[in-house]
């Protein structure tokens, strides 16, 4: 039985929906993917950040201390005086490089443009009055 012209169209028409459906499906997997680049770099940064923090504090309680804490200590200070100042300023330190670190973490996109965007594709793929069960 041959096809008439509208079935033809009618076929031509679902097999470019189903094309056009397959290339946004890809172009969203694109998307969340430079999402996830861009996040992880900034997660990347952010834990360079808090290594900083340990390796200074670390290095600068074993080594810097001692030689600052002995010169307070000819100033006229008590030795125990004079090591509790630098304790106390190495960990302010240290404390400022963490909130860098977690500033640098709260900027996250955490993929707001793909779920914005999936969420437009619902709502067109949904047709009206259907209802859609909610995600558990």
């Amino acid at each position: 039985m041959p096809q008439t012209s509208e079935e033809e169209s009618l076929g031509a028409l679902v097999a470019q929906a189903s094309n056009h459906i397959s290339t946004l499906v890809r172009s969203e997997i694109e998307l969340a993917k430079a999402e996830l680049r861009f996040d992880a770099k900034r997660v990347g940064t952010a834990a360079g950040l808090f290594a900083a923090a340990a390796f200074m504090a670390h290095l600068c309680l074993i080594l810097a201390s001692f030689a600052i804490a002995y010169v307070l200590v000819e100033v006229g200070l008590p030795q125990w005086l004079a090591f509790t100042i630098v304790t106390v300023f190495y960990l302010l330190v240290a404390a400022l490089l963490v909130f860098l670190g977690t500033r640098r973490l709260k900027g996250l996109a955490a993929m707001k443009r793909t779920t914005r965007s999936l969420k437009g594709l619902k709502e067109i793929a949904t047709p009206e009055g259907e209802l859609v069960k909610p995600d558990a």
